[in-house]
């Protein structure tokens, strides 16, 4: 063990390395001061169940500005990731002036599905480095209670008959589930053995308290079987199902027999409500604001693939990333990667021959949840967190994304 961690010191200490270019500080980097996020709650049961879209992005926000102690007038622009509202950007820009921060700030949402918080903390970081604003916040939020992704009516037939990928993207995810299970092998009994193992490091996570850093309080209102709101302040996650094996998860019958048998509701993401948010700006303007410097933003990128089999998105995107940065997945230390779904999780791991230990330590999305919008930037803040923890360096996100992407982004812990 001890020559194991010697041989990564030498490697992350490596002069002249990618590794070591990227681990670097400089005025110029993109840094992260501030990386929190809400408890995860069951859609239509959990904390969030009768809480707006606008109100957790207040609530997050004004978490945001009490917590980092800048300036509310020094911060530029908002960015939201969000996928089912589409009136999100005038939420945000509501809950943004509610939490306290001036009306000279500029707000916008973008949606590119389940990686809608990493593309617009990825938005934000570009935009600071073009010299466009000095200080923004990225956020990812998602009120799965009011909202979803699945599409209510097909798309205009010529554009269906032009194209059978085409037509593929109104493929219901579960279905590119079941694709991803029969193309490439990955069986039932595998699927249920992941997700057993999500759910036992996220049990195991919460009973330490290894996510008490993370998470910022929340007081919201929820509404009782006898119809009356109720004060309450949500404080962790609620989707994690405490003593989960195996074979229990082997008894839960399919959730798209018409599609296939290997995707049940024990072996996919669960339909969760929930915000992320992360404050970047310059390391220049860090030390003269004297903000802490929690991490380095180094890099996203983003690929394409099959509609059909969307789901093995982070294959794809994960060897593009680290090429364009000249790293291998030996250099990474924690890996958070979205379980969309079993099948993706399975696939993508055995394919690029990920670690487990190092890939969602923490569980992920199976025990979590998967807030559509929230994805992106949440697994930033549970990774840095991570890294905290074990006084590690190096950390990859990345996640499948509906219609045939994967995306992925890096990051350097600086705590």
């Amino acid at each position: 063990m001890a020559t194991e961690r010697l041989s990564s010191i030498i490697r992350h200490l490596a002069p002249g390395s990618s590794l070591n270019n990227i681990q670097s500080k400089n005025p110029d980097d993109i840094v992260i001061t501030l990386a929190v996020r809400t408890p995860l709650t069951k859609a239509r049961k959990g904390g969030f169940k009768d809480t707006s879209l606008e109100y957790m992005i207040y609530a997050l926000l004004e978490q945001v500005r009490l917590k980092s102690g800048v300036d509310p007038a020094l911060v530029e622009d908002f960015c939201l990731g969000n996928v089912s509202d589409a009136k999100a950007a005038y939420k945000l820009r509501a809950a943004a002036l509610a939490a306290g921060f001036p009306n000279t700030a500029g707000a916008s949402s973008v949606n590119r599905f389940c990686s809608s918080g990493l593309k617009a903390t990825a938005d934000i970081a570009h935009a600071i480095t073009n010299g466009s604003i000095e200080v923004g916040v990225a956020l990812g939020a998602e009120s799965m209670s009011i909202g979803g992704d699945a599409l209510d009516k097909p798309f205009d037939e010529v554009v269906l008959s032009k194209s059978q990928e085409a037509a593929d993207c109104m493929m219901p995810m579960g279905w590119t589930s079941e694709n991803v299970s029969k193309d490439f092998g990955v069986t039932r009994d595998k699927m249920d053995e992941y997700a057993a193992e999500s759910f036992q490091r996220a049990e195991k996570a919460q009973a330490q308290g290894w996510s008490t850093d993370e998470i910022v309080p929340i007081t919201t209102r929820v509404k009782g079987p006898d119809g009356e709101l109720k004060e309450v302040t949500l404080t962790q996650d609620d989707g994690i199902r405490k003593a989960t094996t195996k074979e229990g998860l082997g008894k839960i019958r399919p959730a798209f027999p018409q599609w296939g048998d290997a995707t049940t509701g024990g072996n996919a993401s669960q339909v969760t409500d929930g915000a992320a948010a992360v404050l970047l700006m310059k390391r220049s303007t860090a030390v003269k604001l004297g903000q802490p410097i929690v991490a380095k933003y180094v890099g996203s990128t983003v690929a394409g693939l099959a509609p059909r089999i969307m789901g093995i998105g982070p294959s794809i995107a994960i060897p593009k990333l680290l090429a364009q940065l000249g790293i291998t997945l030996a250099d990474i230390d924690v890996i958070e990667l979205n379980e969309a779904f079993a099948s993706m999780a399975v696939y993508c791991r055995d394919t690029l021959a990920l670690d487990w230990t190092k890939m969602n330590p923490r569980g992920g999305a199976i025990a979590l949840g998967h807030p559509l919008g929230a994805t992106g930037a949440r697994q930033i803040v549970t990774g840095l967190s991570e890294l905290r923890r074990t006084n590690k360096k190096i950390l990859l996100t990345s996640m499948c994304i509906g219609s045939g992407q994967g995306m992925a982004g890096l990051f350097v812990n600086e705590q």
